[in-house]
């Protein structure tokens, strides 16, 4: 991420108030911290409120309904991602190690991460266009399949080489005798091409594009395996 640019997020609070103690050793931290407080104030100018920046995932454009001719003749229920608090809630999340996590205060997602990451893999089922139906489930929702899975890590990896890490799983069940027939389990560092969060988002979505491509792949592969009659 980028130093102070008149939009500082929290997180870099603590670095500018060590380097004022490094500056004016023997001066209180509360005052040093006034100091920090009234640097960025004036920068923001004075009792403005900062905007709130948002940012979403590239989802394609729904297929044309035109069946093929190598259409697997079955309906796909896709189910939501169970996750942490972090991703069903729209702000952006870094880590600053093995177990530390932050989010921006400023910098956000249009959804919460499971909800888009839902959708893209939606819209890529959709458009490949193997599928008699691809649906959300519902309650009344009738289908042959259901998708359902996990997310765990939809962050900026902070570091040397800063990079977007996406992880998740997902398994498909039968719904006729409830067996589960396929899973998938992926997970990727994203380098990002800068230290900001404009970058970050793009190779979070670099990454989801790749991962959803990758279960597009497989899903294919095994309905080719075990033909529906």
């Amino acid at each position: 991420m980028s130093e102070v640019r008149g939009d500082v997020e929290p997180r870099y609070l603590n670095r500018m108030l060590i380097r004022l103690e490094k500056k004016c050793r023997g001066t209180p931290r509360r005052a040093l911290f006034t100091v920090v407080a009234l640097t960025i104030g004036l920068s923001n100018g004075c009792g403005a409120t900062r905007p709130s920046k948002y940012y979403q995932l590239t989802v394609p454009a729904d297929a044309p309904a035109v069946e093929r001719a190598d259409t697997v003749p079955v309906s796909l229920l896709l189910g939501g991602l169970m996750t942490s608090h972090l991703y069903r809630e729209d702000r952006i999340v870094y880590g600053t190690g093995t177990e530390q996590l932050g989010t921006y205060e400023y910098q956000r997602w249009a959804e919460p991460p499971a909800e888009m990451i839902q959708e893209v893999l939606l819209r890529h089922l959709r458009a490949s266009g193997r599928y008699r139906a691809v649906h959300y489930r519902r309650s009344n929702m009738k289908g042959d399949f259901a998708l359902r899975g996990h997310l765990y890590d939809f962050k900026e990896i902070t570091g040397s080489q800063m990079s977007a890490r996406v992880t998740f799983d997902l398994e498909m069940r039968d719904l006729k005798n409830g067996a589960t027939v396929w899973t998938h389990y992926y997970t990727h560092d994203e380098p990002t091409a800068g230290k900001d969060v404009p970058a970050v988002v793009a190779a979070l979505d670099k990454n989801v594009q790749r991962a959803v491509q990758e279960i597009v792949e497989s899903l294919d592969q095994y309905f080719a395996s075990h033909p529906v009659k």
